[in-house]
């Protein structure tokens, strides 16, 4: 179920692409910004293109590292390692 589960997401966001790529101007100038985080133990590293992807990417990486101590504390309290 999980695999199917992912597997459709990936098909999704395929065709969010293609759809993306087809619905942009024909001819004209378009610019490219990317970035990426890098997590080394608690802290990240952001590499962006501009300001604003990485304003983006700090935010994502905050939101990924509260989803992570939210789940360790979890799971720590339900989970009795002997």
């Amino acid at each position: 179920m999980l695999f199917v589960l992912a597997f459709i997401m990936v098909l999704i966001g395929m065709l969010i692409v293609l759809l993306a790529t087809m619905h942009g101007e024909e001819g004209g100038e378009k610019r490219v910004e990317g970035g990426g985080v890098i997590i080394v133990g608690p802290l990240p590293i952001v590499i962006g293109t501009s300001q604003s992807v990485a304003r983006v990417l700090i935010i994502l990486a905050l939101v990924l590292f509260v989803v992570v101590v939210l789940t360790f504390i979890l799971l720590s309290g339900l989970v009795k390692w002997t």
